[in-house]
Formats: C-alpha cells, sequence, structure tokens
C-alpha cells in the first residue's frame, strides 16, 4: 500500500492508493469544513441531499439504473465530526477491470459518475427541488430525535457537549431540529455553492489501477471549474486540565447507567511521540480484556455490564465509558480512579505493556485489510498534518517505555464526570 498525493490547486488535493488486495476499487471525496453551530445543519441536510438526485441523474431510479449498469457498484455518503471540523463523505465501489468479461474502463465512468453526484447536482428552476429537500430534511429530523435510542452513543455526545460547552466540539454533527425549519430549496442550494467554493476537498481512489488518475482529476471540467481557496481551514481548540472536574448528572427513562468520564492529556514537550505513548497508556487503562478497567470494574469487583476507554488523538482527550447499575455509581468511580493512580505510579507490568501493544499493532495491521479503512487512515494524517507510514506507526507504538507511559500518566486528569441515570 503507497499513497501519491497531487495538489490540484490550493486547498483540493488528490490521494491514489495502489493496492492489489482487492477485487474493487474505491473512490471517496471529502468536504471538509470547520464546523459551526450556524451551517451544521444545513450541511448535514446536504450530506444526504446530493445523493438524491444529478444533472445527467436526476432522480433515484435513474442513479440506480446507472449504478446496475456499472456491475452494481455501490454509492454511498455519510457526515462525520473530525475534531473541530465537519465532513461530508461520499464514496462509490465498482469491481475492478480485471474481473470483467471486457475491458469498460468501469473506473473512468465511476469517476464520472461520483464527481457529478457532489459537484453537478439536479436543480429545478436552479435552486434544490423541493421534494427532495422536504425528503432529506425529514431523514436527518430522524437521525436527530433517535439519538437518545442508543444510550452509550449519547453518554458520549452528551459528556462532550458538556466537556467542550459553547466551543466548536461539543456541536453535533448532523445538527438540530429547529434550525431544520429554517432551511429552505433557496438558503440550502446558496449554502451548498458556499461549501463546495470554501471547503477543503480531498479525493481519494484506492485500488489495482494501472493509470495515474491525477492527470483526469485537474482536467476534469468540474474540477477546473472549482476556485481555489485558502488550504488552512482546520483548526482545533482543545482543553487544558483543571482543578475540580466537572459533574454532571442527568435524569432519564433508564434502567442501566451510563457513566462517562471525559479525561485530558497535557502534550509534555520532551515527549515526541506524545499520542502515541498515549495510545499505549489508552490501551492499558481500558482497551481491551486484559486492561485494567475491564479486569478491576468489571471482572474482580462486577460492577459494570462493560467498561472502556478510548483515545481521541485529534482532541487529545481519553473518554472511559461503563454502563452500571445505578446504585453502584460511588463503587465503580473508587475503582476507576484507584486505576488511574495506579497508573501514575507505574503499577504495570511489562506484560500489560506488551499486551497493549499487540492490541494496536493489530489494528494497524488492520487497516491495510479495508480500503475504506485506508482511505480513513490517510484522511486522518491529511487532517492532522502529519505524513507516517504504516511501517512508522508500528515503530513508534514497539519503542514506547514504561518511563514514557508513567510520564503521560502523571498529565491525564479529569475534566468531566458524566452520569446518565433514572
Amino acid at each position: 500500500m503507497s499513497e501519491q498525493k497531487t495538489m490540484i490547486k490550493p486547498g483540493i488535493q488528490f490521494h491514489q492508493i495502489k493496492t492489489n488486495k482487492f477485487k474493487t476499487n474505491l473512490l471517496a471525496v471529502f468536504l471538509t469544513v470547520p464546523i459551526t453551530k450556524e451551517h451544521v445543519t444545513e450541511n448535514a441536510v446536504l450530506g444526504t441531499l446530493l445523493k438524491s438526485g444529478s444533472k445527467t441523474m436526476p432522480n433515484q431510479e435513474k442513479i440506480n439504473e446507472t449504478l446496475e449498469g456499472m456491475y452494481g457498484a455501490v454509492l454511498d455518503s455519510g457526515i462525520e465530526k473530525t475534531g473541530d471540523n465537519q465532513v461530508l463523505k461520499f464514496y462509490m465501489e465498482v469491481i475492478d477491470d480485471d474481473f470483467l468479461p471486457k475491458k469498460e474502463e468501469i473506473l473512468t465512468k465511476a469517476l464520472e459518475v461520483l464527481l457529478e453526484i457532489v459537484f453537478d447536482p439536479y436543480l429545478e428552476n436552479g435552486i434544490f427541488k423541493a421534494e427532495y429537500v422536504k425528503n432529506e430534511k425529514e431523514k436527518i429530523k430522524q437521525i436527530i430525535e433517535s439519538k437518545i435510542d442508543n444510550k452509550a452513543a449519547y453518554a458520549i455526545d452528551r459528556c462532550i457537549e458538556n466537556m467542550y460547552e459553547n466551543k466548536a466540539y461539543s456541536i453535533y454533527r448532523y445538527g438540530y431540529v429547529e434550525d431544520l425549519e429554517k432551511i429552505t430549496p433557496e438558503n440550502l442550494y446558496k449554502a451548498y455553492i458556499e461549501l463546495i467554493h470554501n471547503c477543503k476537498i480531498d479525493i481519494f481512489a484506492s485500488g489495482n489501477f494501472q493509470e495515474d488518475l491525477s492527470k483526469k482529476i485537474q482536467e476534469h471540467p468540474m474540477i477546473k471549474s472549482l476556485p481555489e481557496r485558502k488550504e488552512n481551514l482546520l483548526r482545533e481548540e482543545n482543553l487544558s486540565s483543571i482543578s475540580q472536574p466537572k459533574i454532571v448528572e442527568e435524569h432519564r427513562e433508564v434502567t442501566q447507567g451510563k457513566l462517562v468520564i471525559g479525561l485530558v492529556a497535557t502534550p509534555q514537550k520532551e515527549l515526541t511521540n506524545f499520542n502515541y505513548i498515549t495510545m499505549v497508556y489508552n490501551a492499558i487503562l481500558g482497551g481491551g480484556a486484559n486492561s485494567k478497567l475491564f479486569q478491576n470494574v468489571r471482572e474482580k469487583a462486577s460492577l459494570a455490564y462493560t467498561t472502556s476507554s478510548n483515545f481521541v488523538k485529534i482532541k487529545e482527550n481519553i473518554f472511559i465509558r461503563a454502563g452500571i447499575e445505578i446504585q453502584n455509581y460511588e463503587k465503580a468511580m473508587k475503582i476507576i480512579e484507584e486505576q488511574l493512580e495506579a497508573m501514575k505510579r507505574g503499577d504495570f507490568s511489562q506484560e500489560d505493556i506488551q499486551n497493549a501493544k499487540n492490541l494496536i499493532l493489530s489494528t494497524i495491521e488492520g487497516i491495510e485489510e479495508e480500503q475504506d479503512a485506508e482511505i480513513s487512515y490517510y484522511f486522518g494524517q491529511e487532517i492532522a498534518g502529519n505524513q507516517i507510514t504504516i511501517e512508522e506507526y508500528k515503530n513508534k507504538i514497539e519503542k514506547v517505555s514504561k518511563e514514557e507511559i508513567k510520564q503521560v500518566a502523571n498529565n491525564i486528569s479529569m475534566h468531566t464526570i458524566y452520569f446518565l441515570r433514572d
């Protein structure tokens, strides 16, 4: 697997990932903008609306017909929040030409279809079709209103909202129901033009293609017509440690309590591989079945149905999660705090470190086994302004020492404790 990057024009990058592991080619277009309360909801609607129709494929029936004619090609889209940015993602997966009865240049056709979907949407009287806008607003409304149904995911979102109060990272990636009411075909099309003219654009192609696609992208009329934009649209507003953690209780009709603890990992100048050390720290703390949280909170004390932690690298935060009986809140908190103190003392073995590294290394190795994981990996590198190969990534994890983990542990503090209860 190798990535070749080409700047099409300022703010627009093309990424080619050559790999012979798959029978398909995967194309993607990512549109990235700083997430704002003002625009988050309309961008979320655009993320699904653009799949409704394009200039030559004005409806879903025509799009499906086109995909079927390409041996069942798959078109998909999604909305993500990556740090302080909202990302609209569009994917097209097609079979590789080598597996067709005859050469059809299906990759070129797929590229045409995907670019048309994103950059040449279907319009009526110069604006989006009212029926399509209404349908997509309803879909987004259902997504927003149903987020409470998944209590574990809801609890994490609410912890982040309270932790990053009045900051960009607190904004929900699908937006807000009250803002849906303000969206019309006219102002949504205006928002689309503003998005396309200002967002950071990353176009990806992953597969076993022989040709250099960068020239096709550079000379494509839709891409040529796009204006240059500022390259540095991304910014991160991370948190500092605080003297006393913020405690938030929310009452809902739940039978099981959901505890989420947001930690701040403060970078140290002398630790050049801070994020990689913190990844190993997190894996020892709550990354798997051998972790301190799993063994002490769940297995030994039987206080949690589930417990784990995850490290959000771009925000330098660790989130501890536990599903507990509501009456066990104090006991669970006590044991969790004991595990954090044990990490500060260096109360973990070389075996713990190796188990943590093996867990991370197996995840890294899995990146090359899925095309969308490959693309996500390189996009993450792009967002972070970091260029590191898979092998370099592994080496950085393998070199992490116990003293470094202990040093990171002593610069991690609780910021927000969120508890969803009855």
